[in-house]
């Protein structure tokens, strides 16, 4: 069985074992990320089987892991990219990601940006009057594209999920257009109707936390304008349709649910019309594409006792699970436990904290968790981790971001199990803080008088 096959965590188990034995986490270097390539591979099969083969365009929210690696090896799987800022778009350009598989969104986009997407050939898709008053005025420029690729974002304001901060479609989100404010619905067909380069529409619904009803209604009120809007103007003004990404993660264990399948089936209900071959189809998933092919693996640096439990003090904390250690009840995340070789820990649970290295109280990944005696040395893998865990670093007391491996299963010669990695990203190196830190600059505070 391949790594990316394993439903019961043995890819896990061969990956950490072999970054141990080969020297990818230890005493030097503590903690790393690791990616199971033949696990993302089947997620971008399972989507791409799940939306069928009509004209869709699949675009992977950047965001969700900024490597350019794993750009390359999406986008060699048929996957585009969703960017939302300069630096994104630098990031899908050099993964060679096609300027036409290419989306911008962004509440933010600069007269600069703008300018630069439409020469490129990007999809864009305006979140704002405002900024759609500003794509008018560079689409009368001289040079101007002829057929811009161009859309709206709406807010289809159908209500949030269990994570506020991750509700984009509550009456008061700052994406898109609102729809359902007084006169909106009318400022949107009349937008549509007086410009024939505007022949896109986007709703970005879902998020952590989000049911998958939530989600499809959302679709479903933004499928209806767009036919509302084809009907006001007599013809197929709009022609694509950007449903955004945000399917949940299931964090609690190994099974993949809600799957991309479930969503598109629920759609293919609620919003039939998508699916006739009448509108080109926009995805944006990222979290649901590689969450579960990737773990964080820690050693394990000392461990004591506090008010009689056991706390293990390891070299995963708040600089690569951000959102765990600040909202451990939005981002719960299992932990596993390996020996000082980089094997699994089958002992009796006892109930542990496992803290991570930076220096204030609340740095705790796990909290009470029953889990495997932890000892030093040994190693403790956070689990689920292959999306925003290895890319959103958290620079508290200046710790070094850390190295990201892809691997793959390789049977050696003598037919026993073994394990190839690829780097996708080095560690950071302390040269590398030093001059991220204003090195470079050191006497240009003193010298002011």
């Amino acid at each position: 069985m391949g790594l990316g096959e394993s439903a019961n965590g043995a890819w896990r188990d061969a990956a950490v074992r072999e970054a141990v034995r080969q020297g990818l986490v230890t005493a030097e270097r503590p903690v790393a990320g690791l990616l199971d390539v033949r696990g993302v591979r089947a997620a971008a099969a399972g989507l791409r089987a799940a939306f069928g083969g009509g004209e869709v365009l699949h675009a992977f929210a950047v965001k969700a892991a900024p490597l350019v690696p794993v750009l390359r090896l999406l986008a060699d799987e048929g996957l585009g990219a969703e960017v939302a800022s300069p630096g994104e778009l630098a990031l899908a350009r050099a993964a060679g990601v096609p300027a036409e598989r290419i989306v911008l969104d962004s509440p933010a986009k600069t007269a600069a940006e703008l300018r630069e997407a439409l020469a490129l050939g990007l999809a864009v898709n305006a979140d704002s009057r405002e900024e759609l008053a500003r794509l008018d005025a560079l689409l009368a420029a001289p040079g101007a594209p002829e057929a811009p690729a161009v859309g709206i974002r709406v807010n289809p304001q159908v209500g949030g999920g269990s994570i506020g901060a991750l509700s984009t479609a509550t009456e008061t989100s700052k994406f898109g257009v609102p729809l359902r404010d007084e006169g909106a619905r009318r400022w949107l067909v009349r937008a549509y109707a007086e410009r024939p380069w505007l022949t896109r529409i986007h709703a970005h619904v879902g998020s952590q936390g989000c049911p998958l009803e939530l989600m499809a209604a959302g679709v479903r009120d933004t499928y209806e304008l767009a036919e509302e809007v084809n009907r006001a103007v007599g013809g197929r003004r709009i022609r694509t349709v950007d449903i955004g990404g945000g399917l949940p993660v299931n964090f609690a264990s190994d099974d993949v649910t809600p799957t991309h399948h479930d969503y598109a089936r629920l759609l293919a209900a609620r919003a039939p019309g998508l699916f006739d071959g009448r509108y080109r189809l926009v995805t944006e998933f990222g979290r649901s594409l590689l969450a579960k092919s990737g773990l964080i693996l820690a050693r394990v640096e000392y461990t004591k006792s506090a008010g009689g439990r056991r706390i293990a003090i390891a070299h995963a904390g708040a600089q690569v699970a951000v959102r765990t250690v600040f909202a451990p009840a939005s981002w719960p995340l299992r932990v596993a436990v390996y020996d000082a070789r980089g094997l699994p820990k089958s002992a009796e649970p006892v109930p542990q904290d496992v803290a991570g290295p930076c220096c204030f109280a609340g740095d705790l990944v796990a909290v009470d968790r029953m889990l495997p005696r932890v000892e030093a040395g040994d190693h403790v893998a956070l689990l689920d981790t292959g999306a925003y865990y290895f890319s959103n670093h958290y620079a508290y007391n200046t710790l070094p971001r850390p190295g990201v491996y892809g691997c793959i299963d390789d049977q050696q010669a003598d037919g026993s199990p073994g394990v190839r990695f690829a780097t996708v990203r080095p560690p950071q190196t302390l040269d590398e803080l030093v001059a991220e830190g204003g090195a470079a600059h050191a006497g240009d505070l003193s010298a002011l008088r």
